[in-house]
């Protein structure tokens, strides 16, 4: 945590130098801390992996050339509306090209490098390329990667090419410290995460929250539910309001601890870690409990998983921790008075080099800190007084953000379903691959894989769908017969020839009961709510035909 020095007397220069020393160089920085940031890197390249993986097998059906919102028509649109602007407020390596070899290499590129990042190779360098392929993608993906979890791995992502040690196999980086200032913002994200939730919780005035009713059907109307979620919805109403209570007293007060000293925080990570396991075991949020999950490895320092090492590497850890902050593990070599002027130069060169390091990064760890502690006190105070340019400068790297989970409890469960028909009567449906659809198909536990395709039709099966306009493209591709759209579903029902007709149609589903489960070998019920999507046909001159029009469905929140 961050702790200003003791001073005896009147405050000096050289206290204040101290000080403002110990916040921001790197060299002056905790070296408790080595053991925890190296499992915490570690997590952080895997997390990347299970960014970049899923989207080798839906970019092309997403975004590429053909597929349902393609980066390079969206990327002309912001080109003829920004002009010049457009790499700052799009900024992607897709501007260079958008074609389908082109989105495969960036998520390839990506991949090497979280492998890289995890191997703990050049870790400064493999972070880097990770933060901005993920960026690239999260740019031009536009509705695929409008989610809070994008958000908080470029936070943390941004944050660790800070935290990181430097050179090109630093190990625990004992003689690398980090910044007392790079570590907090790391923690400060994570209580943000959490306190802004409990915040918007309150703020939103749903009602599920003041009464304790959220938790009731949390586990079957999440995007992806998983069997664990299954039976632990069948638990009684007072487990489920407890754990409403519990929700809330852990993101509006317990995460508090953080800013206590070390056994208080101890206690925290023993808190909130099987909280996040038991969010991973019952719900499908992709790689963000993961993340948040890792980032509370930053309540630790080294005393606290000491006992986990072998025991050489733990009395050398003793050792080096037994030293002042700022002083080096190695001793630094004599000086030769003898050293001829150009070595003087040299050094002094690197010392002003290294300054000027530190200066760049001091600047853009205090512009974040600002941008993030201005969003938090304007979610408080949403008239604050406060200068929002450092904020809306920020905006399109989407590193110093606003979080709310759950601020809204959604009422239902709905799924659209694909369908396809050469007559008009008779529908056959398009399988998908992880969401619920079949009744007797167990739900899995998938993340932190994100079926991205799937993932979104959740968020839009709680709409309209002039709200969701890749619904409609989605129907038009499938008429195209496209191979890349085709890949988001478990197959393709009609063997490589194209429906004459397909539509989008609306069900509620709901978990079955014990008794139910018994007796049917069902996991899931369902009732058709209705046309979602206008009914779409291609005619011969390779335009798209509205066939019928969807009537006003009932609500479905």
């Amino acid at each position: 945590m961050l702790s200003a020095p003791h001073f005896a007397g009147p405050l000096q220069v050289h206290d204040v130098r101290g000080w403002l020393r110990g916040l921001f160089d790197p060299a002056a920085g905790p070296r408790n801390r080595c053991i925890p940031r190296w499992i915490f890197l570690r997590a952080l390249g895997l997390i990347y992996f299970a960014a970049f993986y899923p989207l080798l097998f839906q970019m092309e059906g997403l975004n590429g050339p053909h597929g349902i919102l393609p980066a390079g028509r969206f990327l002309i649109a912001v080109q003829a509306e920004l002009g010049s602007l457009r790499f700052w407020y799009a900024p992607t390596l897709f501007w260079i090209s958008s074609g389908e070899h082109a989105v495969l290499a960036v998520m390839w590129i990506g991949i090497a490098a979280s492998i890289a990042a995890f191997l703990n190779l050049w870790p400064r360098l493999s972070f880097f390329i990770c933060f901005v392929c993920f960026l690239s993608f999260v740019t031009a993906a536009q509705d695929f990667s409008s989610y809070q979890s994008d958000s908080m791995l470029l936070e943390a992502g941004f944050l660790a090419l800070f935290f990181a040690p430097r050179g090109l196999r630093p190990g625990f980086g004992f003689d690398a410290p980090t910044s007392r200032l790079s570590l907090f913002l790391l923690q400060w994200e994570w209580f943000r995460i959490y306190f802004e939730s409990g915040v918007v919780k309150l703020l939103s005035g749903d009602p599920e929250w003041r009464h304790f009713t959220a938790m009731d059907e949390y586990y079957q109307n999440g995007p992806l539910p998983t069997w664990i979620g299954w039976y632990v919805q069948h638990l009684p109403h007072g487990f489920h309001a407890a754990t409403a209570l519990a929700t809330l007293a852990m993101e509006l007060a317990v995460v508090w601890m953080l800013f206590l000293p070390r056994r208080a925080r101890f206690i925290l990570f023993c808190i909130v870690t099987p909280w996040e396991a038991g969010v991973i075991l019952t719900a499908n949020y992709t790689f963000l409990n993961y993340l948040v999950l890792s980032l509370g490895l930053l309540l630790l320092d080294d005393r606290s998983v000491r006992w986990l090492l072998p025991a050489r590497v733990a009395r050398g850890l003793a050792a080096r921790s037994a030293g002042p902050p700022g002083e080096s593990a190695q001793p630094e070599p004599e000086t030769n008075p003898a050293a001829d002027a150009k070595a003087v130069s040299r050094r002094s060169f690197r010392r002003t080099l290294r300054g000027a390091g530190v200066s760049l990064a001091s600047f853009l760890l205090l512009w974040h800190a600002y941008a993030t502690t201005a969003e938090l006190i304007r979610l408080l105070w949403a008239g604050a007084p406060l200068p929002t340019a450092p904020i809306s400068a920020l905006e399109p790297l989407r590193i110093a953000n606003q979080y709310g989970l759950f601020a809204y409890m959604t009422r239902g469960r709905y799924e659209i379903e694909f369908q396809g028909s050469n007559d008009g009567q008779s529908w056959t449906p398009y399988l998908f691959r992880f969401k619920p659809q079949a009744l007797n198909e167990r739900p899995g536990l998938y993340a932190p894989y994100q079926p991205r395709f799937e993932w979104n039709l959740w968020f839009a099966s709680l709409g309209d769908w002039r709200r969701s306009n890749f619904v409609p493209l989605t129907e038009e591709r499938l008429l195209d017969n496209d191979e890349d759209v085709l890949r988001l579903f478990r197959g393709d029902p009609f063997g490589g020839s194209p429906p004459r007709y397909v539509k989008a149609v609306l069900w509620q589903y709901w978990f079955t009961t014990m008794d139910e489960k018994r007796r049917t070998g069902n996991w899931w019920r369902r009732e058709l709510a209705g046309l979602y999507a206008p009914v779409l046909e291609r005619t011969p001159d390779g335009k798209y035909n509205v066939i019928q029009w969807p009537e006003e469905l009932p609500p479905h929140e």
